[in-house]
């Protein structure tokens, strides 16, 4: 596919979503103001509050001043997708995106926006770097490597046992000791399980807690077609999500908390159990990490398929992406991409800013308690379960969020199955 056809496609499915046109006008400021010949041009999104964001900018600034290349770089949140494919069709693009795997950008590769990175494993001498399930994760469906694996995505639940040991509990590993706990715990006036339910937070846990119920085949099946209607599993996952809400398990008002408000309440004590992912884990203060315990949300006591506690386990963090711009300028993208992947680069990582890497490594930090426990947690304490993002389409995640923040406040389950049904009819 030519990289002419690429964009016409590109602007095509952006046209019909009514997404990018209106950015057009502004391309010009999509490239960034250091950019110019002989310089490599990243667009990242690891900046701003993110986990890493300030030891990736001192990593970048050292790597100009020990090489003497020139890096301009492009940051944006969770718009950069956008961004990016407004830049592409205008071929404005940067040399190279760093940003994760899900909605959008699943389709990058496919449409000829990114390349295929695949070829250059052996060549930069990165095969072996990078773990092989993450390679495996990031390899589409046609055998096309979409980017490089770099950061990683592990989410269990944090359990403050301060907190549960004044309510006279222990760690709950089951839903009947969970929602024991959640008793104990209110008659001390402490909040039980907070989440954001108004969010992308609320909508993996909800997604979590119905595959206690769904082999890996039946929540591949449900999380890419939407149809619970049709997998007994799904529909008794629901039936238990709404029993554990009515029952009291999640805080007060969860409905309109979000993946911030959640960290917030749990930071401050007012929560005792939060699922947050390992990179929000390390912004946990020493001081309530000092008295947290990592790992997973308590399996269904009858009826589900799970042998323990669940934990989210995926290796869709940040990638690093090779536009069609930067496939122009290997001699600058390759080098760059190398140093990323050293042994220095990774440890920065992980010891400055308790990031999960793709990278092949022993480092743990001792700085981010709570990163490590989770990175030590074993197969025979937890079950992995999916991150549902590689297969919900992009254009249902808004609607399914719309549906999953019903879940935590009153509606019945046979409403909320109607609701997520119909964000993927709508698509």
């Amino acid at each position: 596919m030519t990289h002419g056809i690429s964009r016409r496609t590109l602007l095509g499915a952006a046209i019909s979503g009514g997404i990018i046109t209106p950015l057009l006008a502004g391309c010009g400021a999509l490239v960034p103001a250091s950019s110019g010949p002989g310089a490599l041009t990243v667009h990242t999104q690891i900046s701003g509050a993110v986990a890493g964001a300030q030891t990736f900018s001192d990593v970048v600034a050292a790597y100009q001043r020990d090489t003497a290349r020139r890096v301009a770089l492009l940051k944006n949140g969770s718009d950069l997708p956008i961004v990016f494919e407004t830049s592409t069709l205008a071929g404005k693009e940067a040399d190279v995106a760093i940003v994760n795997m899900m909605g959008r950008t699943l389709a990058w590769t496919r449409l000829g926006a990114t390349v295929d990175v695949g070829g250059y494993l052996d060549d930069w001498g990165l095969r072996d770097l990078i773990i092989p399930e993450a390679l495996q994760e990031w390899t589409d469906e046609e055998g096309r490597l979409r980017a490089f694996p770099f950061t990683r995505t592990n989410w269990p639940v944090s359990f403050n046992t301060a907190l549960l040991e004044e309510a006279g509990v222990g760690i709950p590993k089951t839903s009947d000791e969970l929602i024991a706990a959640a008793d104990a715990l209110r008659s001390k006036g402490i909040g039980p399980v907070t989440v954001g339910g108004s969010d992308w937070s609320g909508q993996k846990m909800f997604l979590q807690v119905m595959q206690g119920f769904l082999t890996e085949d039946e929540a591949r099946t449900v999380f890419s077609t939407g149809k619970i209607s049709e997998t007994p599993g799904a529909i008794a996952g629901v039936e238990h999500f709404v029993e554990l809400r009515d029952a009291g398990v999640f805080v007060d008002n969860v409905q309109g908390y979000t993946s911030d408000s959640e960290l917030t309440q749990f930071n401050t004590r007012k929560a005792a159990i939060v699922p947050a992912m390992s990179s929000a884990l390390a912004l946990v203060p020493a001081e309530r990490a000092a008295e947290v315990t990592v790992g997973g949300w308590p399996k269904p006591s009858s009826g589900g398929v799970l042998d323990h506690p669940s934990v989210i386990k995926s290796y869709n963090g940040h990638g690093i992406w090779i536009s069609e711009n930067g496939r122009k300028k290997l001699d600058l993208v390759k080098p760059f991409v190398q140093h990323l992947y050293s042994p220095e680069v990774t440890d920065r990582f992980i010891l400055e800013s308790g990031r999960d890497m793709s990278r092949v490594t022993d480092t743990v930090s001792k700085d981010f308690p709570l990163v490590a426990q989770a990175s030590r947690l074993k197969d025979t304490e937890v079950s992995a379960v999916m991150l549902p993002d590689l297969l919900i389409p992009d254009a249902v995640f808004e609607p399914m969020i719309q549906a999953t923040a019903l879940a935590y406040g009153s509606a019945s389950a046979e409403r909320i199955i109607d609701a997520f049904e119909k964000a993927y009819q709508a698509v």
